[in-house]
């Protein structure tokens, strides 16, 4: 199974007419957050895959655009604390939305805030492990865990809860932005445990063996 995974910043390789031709193969979409709805939804419209996203520190509650006022991208499925089985591919998906708090800005929270979050999808993960042999897939997030991928200024420190999560649950991707890279040299991709943690920041192409189902 194909996946795109989307963050942070608008690219001209995706937002393009060749789009189709470039991710033909493209079977899911999982975006991390800081896009706009309209890039969403030109991705959902011309590769016709579904799509869920989280929310960044930087999103819009409203967005104005062709067709109308919009409170989230029309066709995608927002991840923020919830449990998701993909009826087409079978993966478990889940989702917590922002960064830590550092203004008065949306979509930011404390690392006891974050543990409240994250501490609400645990019941869900306890029925995926029996229903379906394992708790999750793919964890999705804007912020990167505590520790890996992040900063020391606030704004950009990891989160405490999201490492947590990483090491009890062992999901087999955990997906953030919100960690510009701007140089080649800059660690985007750790293995912990089980789980390969990769900052989606611009695009980037992964590869899931079939899930079963």
């Amino acid at each position: 199974m194909n996946l795109l995974t989307v963050s942070d910043v608008e690219s001209s390789l995706i937002y393009n007419p060749r789009i189709r031709e470039r991710f033909h193969d493209i079977d899911l979409v999982i975006s991390s957050g800081d896009l706009s709805y309209f890039y969403l939804e030109y991705i959902i419209s011309t590769l016709d895959v579904p799509l869920y996203f989280v929310r960044g520190n930087h999103a819009r509650d409203i967005e104005h655009g062709y067709g109308g006022t919009r409170t989230s991208p029309w066709g995608a499925v927002n991840l923020h604390r919830k449990v998701i089985r993909d009826k087409n591919s079978g993966l478990l998906l889940a989702g917590i939305q922002g960064c830590l708090r550092y203004n008065q800005g949306s979509y930011q929270y404390t690392q006891t805030e974050m543990w409240l979050l994250v501490m609400s999808l645990v019941p869900a993960l306890l029925l995926n492990k029996l229903r379906y042999g394992r708790y999750l897939d793919i964890f999705v997030s804007h912020a990167p865990p505590w520790g890996i991928h992040d900063d020391t200024d606030l704004a950009h420190q990891g989160i405490k809860a999201f490492l947590w999560l990483v090491k009890v649950f062992q999901p087999t991707y955990h997906l953030h932005g919100h960690i510009h890279i701007y140089h080649p040299g800059t660690i985007f991709k750790t293995t912990l445990g089980k789980t390969l943690i990769y900052n989606t920041y611009g695009f980037r192409r992964l590869t899931i063996p079939p899930i079963k189902q």
